[in-house]
């Protein structure tokens, strides 16, 4: 019985430290997300799904860096501002940690946006996702 409890401890740790907000990540709402304007002109885009995904659709001008090679990237300055994208919250999540961890101030993340696959012959396509 104290196994269960040490597991479900564990558990609630585990949820409190992926919940818990990242000091230098900032919410950008959908509507705000253009990367035509010229506010996000600066900005690097990172995807930080796997490459495979990355090459079936991605955002022209992104950079892909997957979340296990993410701590010994060498693409991106911690000075750089950044814009993190993936198929789900948590994997941009991590990844916000990670760079947090690293030094990089000034991480975006769009609230609510996953990228989802495309069809053949068919642009990037965003999706709300929670």
């Amino acid at each position: 019985m104290t196994l269960v409890y040490i597991a479900a401890g564990m558990l609630v740790v585990w949820l409190l430290i992926q919940l818990w907000p990242v000091s230098s990540l900032t919410y950008v709402d959908m509507e705000e997300w253009d990367p035509s304007h010229e506010r996000w002109s600066n900005v690097k885009i990172l995807d930080v799904r796997d490459s495979s995904e990355y090459w079936e659709s991605h955002i022209p001008g992104s950079i892909n860096i997957s979340i296990g090679r993410l701590p010994w990237q060498k693409e991106l300055s911690r000075h750089d501002e950044v814009i993190i994208f993936s198929s789900t919250w948590l994997k941009r999540k991590k990844a916000a940690r990670i760079l947090a961890r690293r030094g990089f101030r000034q991480l975006y993340m769009v609230k609510g946006c996953c990228l989802s696959k495309k069809r053949k012959g068919e642009s990037i396509e965003h999706k709300y996702c929670y």
